[in-house]
């Protein structure tokens, strides 16, 4: 029989023991985010902040995208926004009626369905490239790109599971973008092996003055850690990726003597189609904000060579690893503040190109558009029927689920120190009095 009087030393433990759980459970809740990915531009609660933040905010989503503050965006956009600057963005396609990219796209061409698929991006992710490349800065809604008034160039070689098996469809999509246009190329994709076709297509954006940009790629979806193809090849800025807010190198990341500039590439939210937002991390996404920041550099100096650019990105970049160049950060974090003001003397070359031959010599028109007699007709077919080697093009970035994980890492933990106090209060209930 239990008797009112004074608490004893069993009932002040039960109460210490359900203090300390309780202590213990808020400890993990805290560190799950406020909300789970994909993410909406309509969420009651803030994407980065714990509930109960009351800080007033005009957008949720575009308060989520530090890398704009990490990169100087607002400064830099007081001498450059890309305008007048086409990017060329060789991906999963683009829906350009993302409300972040309504007006900002350029019509492209479709390699992997060329009788039109129904929909210009099954896979969402060369819509959030795009987005971080040039997202509309007009009003305060959803995300900006880093050269917001740039225009974007969609070529789709990525199907829906977002790879591609032969490299002649991506050599002949960098082909087709330089002939319409493209001043700057993005590639957040790779493989291991290399790519004569594609070399071939690289060096025929190179002669024609266009700056290309690839991803080194992510260690979860490579058999090693060698840095992918096309971002080793030479005259390509292979760029690798940071972690959220600082300056270490995401633990996802791929990185190597390959490796030219560095940017942000984790705890980032970009467009999703038709009309959301989602968490995104992957040197996918670093390599956008270097497309960009080159889009910024040719429209504020116009008649710069593609080579100058490149080194002006290179002699510039905010070295944050080893003194010089270093193996994992490449001459460092891309700054394109001081991209767009330093002096800097023209080298009018690319200092990355080894100048050799590539590895199909030869250029002429974009595969597809040569005449019925040129020999090169056949081998890059539009249908993309002839694959070359086995060499195999996937994507560098995929929806952030750390969030997810954390959850249910959290409600473990909860489910245990619960069941645990439980149990000790019963021992202690039914110990003698």
């Amino acid at each position: 029989m239990r008797h009112s009087g004074p608490p004893g030393a069993g009932w002040l433990a039960n109460r210490t023991l359900l203090a300390t759980a309780a202590t213990a459970v808020s400890a993990v809740v805290a560190v799950v985010p406020a909300a789970a990915v994909p993410v909406t531009p309509h969420v009651a609660v803030p994407v980065a902040y714990a509930p109960g933040d009351v800080a007033d905010r005009a957008d949720q989503i575009r308060d989520e995208q530090w890398q704009l503050d990490k990169l100087g965006a607002e400064i830099a956009w007081r001498t450059s926004t890309g305008r007048g600057v086409t990017v060329a963005v060789i991906d999963s396609g683009v829906d350009g009626s993302h409300p972040d990219l309504v007006g900002r796209v350029l019509p492209g061409i479709d390699l992997v369905s060329p009788g039109g698929a129904a929909e210009p991006d099954p896979v969402g992710h060369g819509t959030t490239v795009a987005g971080l490349i040039a997202g509309r800065n007009d009003d305060r809604q959803g995300v900006v790109g880093l050269a917001p008034d740039a225009r974007i160039l969609p070529v789709r070689v990525l199907d829906e599971e977002n790879r591609y098996d032969d490299a002649l469809i991506v050599a002949q999509g960098v082909r087709w973008a330089v002939d319409n246009g493209a001043q700057v190329i993005n590639l957040s994709l790779g493989g291991s092996g290399d790519s004569p076709a594609l070399a071939a297509a690289i060096d025929y954006a190179f002669a024609r003055d266009v700056v290309v940009v690839a991803c080194t790629g992510n260690l979860a979806t490579s058999p090693d850690a060698k840095v992918w193809y096309p971002a080793r090849e030479p005259g390509v800025i292979a760029v690798s990726g940071l972690e959220r807010s600082s300056n270490n190198l995401w633990s996802g990341a791929i990185t190597g003597r390959a490796t030219i500039l560095t940017a942000p590439a984790s705890g980032l939210v970009g467009a999703r189609p038709p009309s959301g937002y989602w968490r995104v991390q992957g040197t996918s996404f670093a390599a956008p904000l270097v497309a960009a920041t080159a889009a910024l550099v040719r429209a504020r100096y116009p008649q710069m060579s593609a080579g100058d650019v490149v080194n002006r990105l290179l002699v510039t970049a905010k070295d944050i690893g080893p003194t010089g160049r270093d193996d994992r950060f490449g001459y460092g974090l891309v700054d394109p503040i001081a991209a767009l003001t330093a002096d800097v003397p023209l080298v009018h070359q690319n200092p990355l190109d080894d100048n050799e031959a590539p590895g199909v010599t030869g250029f002429g028109s974009a595969p597809g558009s040569a005449p019925t007699h040129d020999p090169d007709a056949d081998q890059v077919d539009l249908t993309g029927a002839q694959q070359e080697t086995r060499w195999r093009a996937r994507a560098a970035g995929a929806q952030d689920d750390t969030g997810s994980e954390r959850l249910w890492i959290g409600s473990a933990i909860f489910v245990a120190l619960l069941t645990g106090a439980v149990l000790m209060v019963r021992r202690f209930r039914q110990s003698p009095r």
